[in-house]
């Protein structure tokens, strides 16, 4: 019989099974991935450290990385140490002989195939507990550092006598190495049965002694350092207690109440001598070789948790607090009052009865004459467009929204004004231009400052400039001496490669032409800002970074090249500072920011830094996102607070970022704030003095919005001393819905606004809010703090709270009535048969002639492409009374029977009507059916502010789209009229504006 083979497989040629090339693929391919993440992490590692090296602060880098790696090792030693080191041991401790037993047999499988391998198992797998437990140790470096460096409130807690600091930097560290001490020992306990069982030191199954003394030993010591462990935790407990969350008189109390402190803390006390006691039962249990005392202590342990730690406080609170609560708990509501506004430093606040007027009486403002020009006309929110047509000149210049208010000194007087940045952004680059070299290389920067005065417009309704136009010009900045090119501002979210030898050609837009492609000026950047990547080495790691190779072989790099990423002020300031909170609305200013005049005014980033815990005693924790949330928040541009809680606040640091070179600054604002002061010791030479700030800064420092929101949601609450008036609930506040927003949702914001106190003698640059009772929507106080860095009275926090008998419209109230109001409804009506967009600004509350003025502006849009909003219109209520016209000082002389008796320094600019003597009334009256329509609207606003008092959205949403209905029936009838022929015809109200300007779109 012939036999044959079969034809070898050409393909396997050269490859025998598991020889050769074929049995290296998958080696190869491993250490390809690990040389690949090696690669990325040391690429991320090594250009995190060259732009820390350019901004010059390498301290930064170096000392959070060193505490990184520091904690990391350490950490990641221990618990790998212990994990192997119980292996080890448990090995060790094997017995020698092992009964022969069904069980016993089936192990044995598994040891022979684990124990040629069991160090390399118990490395692996200590190995990996110990990188997962050095990256959590890594992870609370900031923890640790403020441990290492605590520096000492000087403020004792009234329950323990312990220093504040405790609480706040020792406390959390404590806990740390508590909770890790737990990982350490339940992990090895772990372990160590596993092994003991494997080896026989356990047996289930098997007749005879079920632990053997050698493993009893172990197991006992273990055991032990876990109980010993848990009565470490009971004593931290009861520090714990000073920060525990309640619910008291169905609202959130933070910190000891009555039963804690009477129940609960001598519980902890003794749960923590048992603990101790037990513990050493167990540690016993090596000599005596018993598991009934150790099990009874432990029992004994549990039940007394039980009794002691859950029962008996349940019975106090039941039977003691409860019917009595409001005496039981008034020392510790009083504790957390006095802790609350200490930590989030309105303690200060000064709250007074303010007997406001409600009749509105010609002269009434005569003593505000100062004030009346610091009333804000121009809302931020609303003239982003206008700045946009009028300022942008390019489709690829933008302005964030909302804009900033600050203040400048014009033709000797300060004055608020309405500021921005023209900034470069890439989606208004056509798409036929977006390429490579154009996003990266040619459109770097935005170019100058724009300034619109506050309280003035144009004869058209446009704001007035201060500053603007291309080349910059103005009031604000000396063109001999002004650096106007934006290359780090709030849109520069992408990287730019930048600069070059001299002689090169320069590649980036300056300033456009207006007449053909030669006027164009082109620039190349000369600043100090940016990381070298001239080199190959640093051009292929940030090729690396960015993934994106055009890094790598663009010739437009040279050797003086320098790449600008990390642009945004805020990132700026987070990276160099990360134990910061910042501000969520970074804001610009034209100032010298060397102070010497030597390299002239610059644009700057002005942003407040904030220390902040939650881990002050006793004090009320809030959620920070919420207290900062309001109306203007939800824009897209706005970067709002995390959501975290916090119980203690300061503004610790105002932080500068040049936007020319990006350099940044810090300056210790608040140099008594130990938080401040413990991470000027972690981070020494970061922080700057106070002193040491340039004094043309000074002029534009201003008290930050969200620290205001921030201590206004607190004192809504803590304005009340009175620790069983607290207890009621009955005089709290909360801050009004926004009623320009249709949804009636969001908080209403804090305006910058110049006003003047009752018991202030000249105006001051003010944030000012204003407070609704928690059930109502009347007015229940006005607060403002003072925000002028140069006074003396800054930070003042000042309240003046109504009278329980004086009842004047809260915001919501008083935006029903102004545009329900048959006058403005009147001079609205030509604006809406025009098909213009009515827009309501902010509403403005001031303290004025003895009671409170609102004031709103009222602009108007064609609609299509190319328009923008102008202010049109002016309203004005006070006690009730309204008044409107095109002028604040028209309106407030209507209202306050023809003479306001202030000026309002106002300079249109146009001819306006001179608001002499008592304004007549409208010439035009409305006929039966317009005013029909307008008392049916009327009605309908009335139940939209009912339905939203209940929290009937629905309601709500139904009666406003009631009202819309009848005043579309309102100007249908109008126009009706004025079309139909009549001997006399229908005149135009008088007063009445203009149906605004036909908007024109800016050159190019």
């Amino acid at each position: 019989m012939s036999s044959f083979s079969a034809p070898r497989d050409p393909f396997r040629r050269g490859f025998p099974r598991g020889t050769g090339r074929g049995r290296a693929l998958l080696p190869t391919i491993v250490v390809l991935v690990v040389l690949v993440v090696l690669f990325l992490i040391f690429t991320n590692f090594w250009t995190d450290r060259l732009w820390f090296q350019a901004i010059d602060y390498s301290s930064v880098f170096t000392k959070t990385l060193l505490t990184r790696v520091l904690l990391f090792a350490v950490f990641g030693v221990v618990l790998g140490a212990a994990v192997f080191g119980n292996l080890a041991i448990a090995y060790r401790l094997r017995p020698r002989y092992r009964a022969m037993s069904n069980e016993q047999q089936t192990l044995d499988r598994y040891r022979d195939a684990i124990d040629p391998h069991r160090k390399l198992i118990a490395g692996i797998l200590a190995g990996i507990l110990a990188l997962i437990a050095g990256s959590s140790a890594a992870g609370r470096w900031e923890t640790f550092l403020q441990w290492q460096n605590a520096t000492a409130f000087g403020q004792k807690d009234p329950q323990f006598g312990l220093d504040v600091s405790f609480y706040i930097f020792d406390y959390p560290w404590y806990r740390f190495l508590i909770n890790f001490g737990f990982a350490v020992v339940v992990l090895s306990l772990v372990v160590a049965l596993v092994a003991h069982y494997l080896y026989g030191g356990i047996r289930l199954q098997t007749p005879g002694q079920k632990v053997s003394n050698a493993a009893q030993g172990h197991l006992s010591v273990l055991l032990g350092l876990f109980v010993l462990l848990k009565g470490v935790a009971y004593w931290f407990d009861r520090y714990a207690l000073m920060l525990g969350s309640h619910r008291l008189s169905r609202q959130e109390f933070t910190g000891i109440t009555y039963t804690d402190a009477n129940a609960l803390l001598p519980a902890k006390t003794i749960l923590t001598i048992i603990a101790v006691i037990c513990a050493l039962l167990f540690f016993a249990n090596v000599v005596r070789k018993t598991w009934i005392l150790p099990g009874i202590g432990f029992g004994l342990l549990v039940l007394s948790a039980v009794l002691l730690g859950w029962l008996w406080p349940a019975i106090v609170q039941q039977f003691t607090v409860r019917p009595n609560e409001p005496d039981r708990e008034a020392m510790y509501i009083e504790r957390n009052i006095n802790a609350t506004r200490q930590a989030y430093d309105v303690a200060d606040a000064s709250v007074d009865i303010y007997s406001a007027k409600t009749t509105a009486t010609a002269g009434q403002l005569e003593s505000d004459a100062e004030t009346l020009p610091g009333i804000r006309l121009m809302d931020p929110t609303i003239v982003t467009p206008t700045f946009e047509q009028l300022q942008q000149q390019r489709g690829f210049y933008s302005f964030q929204a909302p804009l900033d208010v600050d203040r400048y000194t014009i033709d000797g007087k300060k004055q608020d004004t309405v500021v921005a940045v023209r900034e470069l952004s890439l989606a208004g680059v056509g798409e036929a231009q977006r390429n490579w070299n154009n996003d990266h290389t040619v459109y770097t920067h935005g170019y100058g400052f724009v300034a619109a005065k506050g309280n003035q417009r144009d004869s058209e309704g446009a704001p007035v400039w201060a500053e603007g136009g291309l080349p910059p010009s103005g009031d604000l900045s000396d063109e001999e001496k002004y650096e106007p090119r934006v290359y780090f501002g709030e849109e520069s979210t992408h990287y730019s490669i930048v600069g070059g030898a001299k002689g090169t050609t320069p590649y980036e837009v300056d300033i456009p032409g207006g007449d053909g492609a030669d006027a164009q000026t082109n620039y190349t950047y000369a600043g100090a800002g940016g990381v070298p990547v001239g080199n190959f080495v640093n051009r292929a790691l940030y090729a690396a970074k960015f993934q994106d190779g055009n890094i790598l072989l663009s010739g437009r790099i040279h050797p003086e090249s320098k790449i600008l990423y990390d642009r945004t002020p805020r990132e700026r300031l987070q990276k160099v500072a990360p134990w910061l909170t910042i501000d969520s609305d970074p804001y610009p200013a034209i100032v010298d920011p060397d102070g010497n005049g030597k390299e002239g005014a610059r644009i700057v980033w002005i942003l407040d830094g904030y220390t902040m815990t939650d881990k002050y005693p006793l004090s009320q924790r809030l959620e920070l996102d919420d207290a900062t949330s309001d109306a203007l928040t939800s824009q897209p541009a706005i970067v709002g607070q995390p959501s975290e809680q916090v119980n203690y606040i300061r503004n610790s640091v105002k932080a500068v970022v040049d936007s020319f070179d990006g350099s940044v600054h810090l300056y210790a604002w608040d140099e008594t704030d130990p938080m401040l002061r413990t991470w000027m010791k972690a981070f020494p030479g970061t922080v700057e003095p106070k002193a040491d700030m340039p004094d043309e800064l000074l002029d534009h420092v201003r008290y930050p919005e969200d620290l205001m929101k921030v201590q206004r949601e607190v004192l809504g609450q803590y304005h009340v001393q009175n620790p069983r008036t607290f207890y009621g609930g009955t005089e709290r506040w909360r801050v009004p819905a926004d009623p320009t927003k249709a949804d009636g949702q969001r908080k209403q914001p804090a305006y910058y606004l110049s006003v003047r106190m009752p018991d202030e003698d000249e105006p001051s640059f003010s944030l000012t809010s204003t407070y609704i009772y928690l059930n109502r929507q009347n007015l229940a106080a006005f607060v403002a703090v003072n925000a002028d860095a140069r006074s003396d009275d800054y930070g003042k926090i000042s309240i003046l709270q109504l009278p329980e008998n004086v009842r004047i419209d809260g915001p919501a109230q008083i935006s029903n009535k102004l545009q329900t109001d048959p006058a403005v409804a009147r001079e609205l009506l030509p604006l809406r048969q025009n098909q213009l967009t009515i827009q309501h600004g902010n509403l403005l509350t001031l303290p004025v002639g003895g009671g409170l003025l609102y004031v709103q502006p009222i602009y108007v849009q064609r609609k299509g492409e190319g328009t923008y909003p102008v202010l049109q219109l002016v309203v004005a209520s006070f006690g009730g009374k309204i008044g409107v016209g095109n002028t604040l000082q028209a309106a407030l002389d209507q209202l306050f029977s023809g003479d306001a008796g202030g000026d309002t320094g106002e300079d249109p600019g146009g001819e306006q009507p001179p608001p002499t003597g008592e304004q007549p009334p409208p010439t035009g009256t409305p006929s039966a059916e317009v005013q029909k329509a307008l008392d049916e609207a009327n009605a309908a606003f009335a139940a939209a502010d009912a339905a939203l008092k209940k929290g009937d959205l629905q309601g709500y949403a139904k009666s406003v789209e009631e009202a819309k209905a009848a005043v579309a029936r309102a100007v249908a009838a109008q126009q009706k009229e004025e079309a139909a022929p009549s001997p006399t015809g229908t005149p135009r109200p008088s007063g009445s504006p203009s149906p605004g300007p036909s908007a024109t779109p800016a050159t190019g």
